[in-house]
């Protein structure tokens, strides 16, 4: 049984590191269920400790500051207004036809797409992370 739910928390995490590049899978999330799942089933002399447990949660929640503050600091450097940064994107649509303005919303369609971009890959690169830790820290069951 024990290996069957090792095997689960691989499917998961694969699914995880998936979701960290698609939108739609929240992928760290996916991650951390898998690390608790793996805890909750084989107990603490086979799995991971409270400690690890922390550290992924806060590194799941580190992604999701990641989401909500890259797109914004992104169309912002590139010189959007407090309402641009809310809707760059949008914006940069919608600017395409407004003769003069479609540089400025352009600017900050790029800079939220960027930031967003950004945003990914440091969630894959936390996805790993969190992945790395959970095997560094978990007894081998060979």
């Amino acid at each position: 049984m024990e290996l069957f739910w090792w095997f689960l928390t691989i499917v998961l995490f694969a699914v995880g590191l998936i979701g960290t590049i698609a939108p739609v899978l929240p992928g760290t999330t996916i991650i951390l269920a898998a690390a608790i799942i793996h805890r909750i089933m084989l107990g603490p002399d086979k799995s991971i400790g409270w400690r690890t447990i922390i550290v992924l949660v806060l590194l799941t929640l580190a992604t999701y500051a990641l989401d909500v503050l890259a797109g914004y600091f992104g169309a912002k450097y590139f010189g959007a207004t407090k309402w641009g940064t809310f809707g760059a994107i949008l914006g940069a649509l919608v600017g395409l036809f407004f003769g003069k303005r479609m540089i400025d919303a352009g600017r900050a369609g790029w800079g939220s797409l960027i930031g967003n971009i950004g945003a990914m890959l440091a969630k894959l690169i936390i996805a790993l992370a969190m992945i790395s830790i959970f095997l560094i820290n978990v007894p081998s069951p060979f």
